[in-house]
């Protein structure tokens, strides 16, 4: 039941952390890298699977919800989607490589939906860049660097 439990957590706290809601996975996978109880691998692919599955959400937020903009309900202020579509056109898909940069990161997934970006390329950039965070955390934490 741990690791049902664990892995559960686990990608739940990195998919809901790579939409808008606030929430912080690295601390989830820092404990149960600590905890030991479970294979390291296995860890590293959860929560890299729940954290970009985060992200596609807001590629589609981006894709098909754009004219809602100015609802006030909408998840992105108008200034920080503005600031991400500017950026976004300035340095293009090569800007999801900081995906995974608290802050900046979810607004530069849903900009990228809003402009279009291919879901393939999309994807591709943003496994890199929330794998790759995940992949330092793990090695840090294990004292691998």
């Amino acid at each position: 039941m741990w690791e049902v439990s664990g892995y559960l957590g686990l990608f739940l706290s990195s998919f809901i952390a790579a939409t808008f809601l606030p929430m912080q996975s690295e601390a989830v996978l820092v404990a149960l890298l600590l905890a030991g109880k479970l294979p390291v691998m296995t860890l590293l692919v959860v929560a890299s699977v729940g954290n970009v599955l985060g992200s596609v959400v807001n590629w589609l937020l981006g894709r098909y919800v754009e004219r809602w903009r100015d609802r006030r309900w909408f998840p992105v202020p108008a200034d920080k989607l503005q600031k991400a579509q500017v950026a976004y056109q300035r340095y293009g898909y090569w800007s999801l490589l900081l995906s995974w940069v608290p802050v900046i990161g979810d607004p530069l997934t849903l900009a990228a939906g809003v402009m279009r970006e291919p879901f393939w390329r999309f994807l591709l950039m943003v496994t890199l860049a929330k794998t790759g965070r995940y992949l330092v955390l793990t090695m840090i934490t294990l004292n691998w660097l």
